[in-house]
């Protein structure tokens, strides 16, 4: 990659597309991409998900939604590539610069709440393994979490995340074979389940839950607007794609319900009983791997909420300030937040915001199947409203949220049919706009 840009603020590109020269290697973006596989949260939702609907409609949950995730990004890795845009810039083309603030807004706020339940993982793993109070270990886990990311993806974190990458899957390993030597092997995991028998078409509620992540998406443009041209069929295909999530999604989740059912735990599954166990089972190497996954992530979740509010600030406020204050106020965010006993609240936050992330990707998705690039990367011509692209989204979304809100059956659906509002409603009003332009 052309060194000609030394200052990492030059680097982050939240105000203009990645020009070419600054593109980055396959290896590199693939060490620096491959940070969000690591999370004691895919290990934890799948091994829920096994226990409210069967471990069996789990895993066939899990294999749609690897299917599913590598399509989607595939059209967006492609894009992304070709135009060098942002999320917050390619929202300005589907909503209109008002559109895209709100957009970028639920973007590093999701970003930061993610920060604030991994954060909190270490912590706690810190609380019990060193016996340090528990504000102290949150302060410590937000602190480095801000050193970390003061670099750019191209000088830094990709250098960081290759090199954790290895030990993760050692871990991963480790806390079977360790499960096993001490508690015996049983293939009661594959029955794991509720009581009563697992409900039929469970692997459908699974899938949706899935759904709930989607903001993946948006984590995945960001990244991919790095790639090289040359490279778009390697990281559509492999690096953001199916192999990707194979790991993410896939492995992690047999590994989190295998463990799920074979490590005594306290209470209800969560990411806090899984890492009691863990550092019950391994120890200090326990509290290593913990470390290891939850950093990993959160370098990706402080980068992109750091990134994402920086933008909304020069898009709203016209405020231009560098990234590393933007990182020391998502540390100093996100240590409130896990200070504040407020999960059950951003738990509920992030599903209204799933909504609309939703809708969000099911609008792009039309939109670079049908505009074939034009006007693709010309930001200067953006309007305040887009209002094809602004109401399919607040008409999705508000689709979405009615069908959340009346629970049962009709809340499963609510994701699905954000979509497919989304995408057909953005059809149907950017046609009629392009049709009245060419009448006039």
């Amino acid at each position: 990659m052309a060194g000609s840009l030394d200052n990492s603020e030059e680097l982050e590109f939240s105000d203009r597309p990645v020009p070419r020269d600054q593109r980055m290697g396959r290896l590199p973006l693939t060490m620096a991409w491959w940070s969000v596989c690591s999370a004691m949260f895919y290990l934890v939702i799948a091994a829920s998900l096994a226990l409210a609907y069967g471990a069996r409609n789990a895993i066939i949950g899990l294999v749609l939604s690897v299917v599913a995730y590598a399509a989607v990004n595939a059209v967006l890795v492609r894009h992304a590539i070709r135009t060098g845009l942002s999320v917050s810039l390619f929202s300005r083309i589907l909503l209109g610069r008002s559109g895209a603030a709100v957009a970028t807004l639920i973007f590093f706020a999701t970003a930061i709440y993610y920060a604030v339940f991994e954060g909190s993982v270490i912590a706690v793993a810190l609380r019990e393994y060193a016996g340090i109070s528990y504000p102290l270990a949150a302060l410590v886990v937000a602190v480095y979490s801000v050193a970390l990311i003061f670099g750019s993806i191209q000088n830094w974190l990709d250098k960081f995340n290759g090199v954790l990458l290895p030990f993760y899957l050692l871990g991963l390993v480790a806390a079977v074979v360790l499960a096993v030597a001490e508690y015996g092997y049983s293939d009661a995991w594959l029955n794991l389940g509720p009581q009563g028998g697992a409900p039929a078409g469970g692997w459908w509620d699974c899938f949706v839950a899935y759904m709930g992540v989607w903001i993946l998406m948006m984590f995945t443009y960001d990244y991919a607007r790095f790639g090289r041209p040359e490279d778009a069929r390697f990281h559509a295909t492999i690096n953001f794609g199916a192999p990707f999530y194979a790991v993410a999604f896939l492995l992690n989740g047999l590994v989190g319900i295998f463990l799920a059912a074979s490590l005594p735990t306290e209470g209800a599954v969560s990411e806090v009983s899984v890492v009691f166990a863990l550092v019950q089972l391994m120890g200090v190497a326990g509290l290593a791997f913990v470390w290891i996954s939850q950093t990993r992530i959160n370098t990706a979740n402080y980068y992109l909420a750091a990134v994402n509010m920086e933008s909304f600030a020069e898009t709203v406020f016209r405020l231009h300030l560098p990234k590393w204050v933007w990182a020391c106020v998502v540390g100093a965010i996100a240590y409130a937040l896990m200070l504040a006993d407020v999960f059950a609240y951003i738990l509920q936050a992030l599903a209204y915001q799933g909504i609309f992330v939703v809708a969000w990707v099911g609008i792009a998705l039309v939109h670079i199947a049908t505009d074939r690039g034009a006007g693709d990367t010309d930001l200067a011509d953006a309007r305040a409203v887009n209002p094809a692209g602004l109401g399919a989204w607040l008409l999705a979304s508000g689709a979405g949220l009615a069908l959340h809100f009346a629970g049962g059956t009709a809340a499963s659906l609510s994701a699905p049919a954000t979509f497919l509002v989304a995408a057909a409603a953005y059809a149907a009003l950017a046609g009629r706009a392009t049709a009245r332009r060419a009448l006039s």
